[in-house]
């Protein structure tokens, strides 16, 4: 089986999208996700100019052989365009090689190792009692893990406050927005939302908090300190995580699990994180590690160090990535969670699928392949909009981690 077209699709039904279509002399087609927020038309250069002319006529059925020969092939190895380009590749191939085996691509990763994937969903709001609201909310959906995120007194804006509770976008201008941050602020007042959570809805809940990379090694220590009373699922990337060392001192000062990974490109960004068991959730993601193939191998690398998965699924990767990661999710032996972010109507038109959500679980659906497709004329009607995501400063003017 032939590749013969590799088309790049562009569209923004509520937030831009970059959809891979990998086309067959045998009528078949697969669909990968190739969006990378704020910068998705880097991706689609790479794909159109520096990709997609190598591979026609290639054997689709070569999935580890064009793995390999994309990220080896190119010499300048890792990072974000990259390995985005090849994991929309690398999906798209997984897809088309499960519908030719007429089979759902679970099947092809060893079958099911579990009848439901957990979910958790976003909620958030301007101060500690709306956030108390919103947690109600997805508990009243049915939602068995929640992750909870507020507002910080003197601080205009928040990372993951939003006036829409269901489909946050933070890449919201043409040009990036500033925010203001305070660590101080944040820390003393996160422990008081979860004390407020567990004192409202108990311990029945699995509860969740991003710090979104804004803390030092010790900061973080003694916020994990300070929330372990409140029994989180886990704490997600607390520092940022270029050092990886650095966990080496947020772990000697609290037992509160830890998450990262959601920035990572491939297995090297986290072997050491997952080595010294540093971490407890691995989240890299299909659509930025280098596809179905690698995110497979560093689930199986993090297996063999009880550390279990947990991979990102925000609202800026498509449906496409979703099914993709819930199929490998039902595979793995050591799956963890898999974050859910619901995405819009228009969104859900454009990216028909198979998966769906009942009582708190994700179920990818049995069709053959990853089970979602790409309505193109539908998503014709959406063409791309620039939008940055914002941009992070202190108190005195100083750039800082958004």
């Amino acid at each position: 089986m032939k590749i013969t077209r590799i088309k790049t699709i562009v569209t923004c039904p509520d937030r831009n999208f970059v959809t891979v279509k990998v086309e067959t002399d045998e009528g078949l087609y697969g669909i990968g996700d190739a969006t990378l927020n704020g910068r998705e038309l880097a991706v689609v250069a790479y794909l159109d100019e520096h990709v997609a002319p190598c591979l026609i006529g290639m054997d689709a059925g070569r999935i580890e052989d064009i793995w390999q020969y994309l990220y080896r092939g190119c010499y300048w190895r890792r990072g974000a365009v990259t390995m985005t380009a090849i994991a929309a590749i690398d999906t798209a191939l997984w897809d088309i090689k499960a519908k030719a085996a007429n089979m759902p691509l679970y099947q092809l990763l060893g079958g099911k190792s579990r009848d439901g994937v957990m979910v958790y969903g976003h909620a958030n709001g301007v101060d500690i009692e709306e956030t108390v609201d919103e947690v109600a909310k997805y508990m009243d959906l049915g939602y068995l893990a929640i992750r909870a995120q507020t507002g910080i007194p003197g601080l205009p804006t928040t990372y993951g406050v939003s006036e829409d509770k269901m489909y946050y976008e933070p890449a919201d201008a043409s040009l990036p927005s500033t925010a203001l941050w305070s660590t101080s602020k944040y820390m003393h007042h996160i422990p008081q939302l979860f004390d407020r959570l567990r004192n409202t809805f108990g311990f029945d809940v699995h509860l969740l908090h991003d710090v979104h990379h804004r803390l030092t090694p010790i900061e973080a220590g003694r916020v994990g300190k300070a929330l372990e009373p409140y029994d989180l699922f886990w704490l997600e990337d607390a520092v940022p995580a270029e050092n990886q060392a650095a966990f080496r001192t947020v772990r000697q000062h609290t037992t509160t699990p830890l998450a990262i990974g959601e920035v990572f490109n491939s297995i090297w960004d986290c072997k050491e994180l997952i080595e010294e068991g540093l971490i407890d959730y691995i989240r890299a993601t299909v659509v930025h590690a280098g596809g179905v193939s690698h995110l497979k191998k560093i689930f199986d690398f993090a297996a063999m160090h009880h550390v279990r998965s947990g991979s990102h699924g925000a609202t800026d990767l498509s449906p496409v990535c979703m099914g993709a990661a819930l199929h490998l999710d039902t595979a793995i032996y050591n799956f963890g969670i898999q974050e859910y972010m619901r995405h819009t109507e228009k969104t859900d038109d454009v990216f028909p699928h198979s998966y769906y959500f009942s009582k708190g679980y994700l179920h990818p659906g049995d069709v053959p392949g990853h089970g979602v497709d790409i309505d193109e004329d539908i998503a014709a009607k959406y063409p791309y909009q620039r939008a940055f995501l914002p941009v992070n400063r202190l108190a005195d003017g100083s750039m800082f981690n958004w």
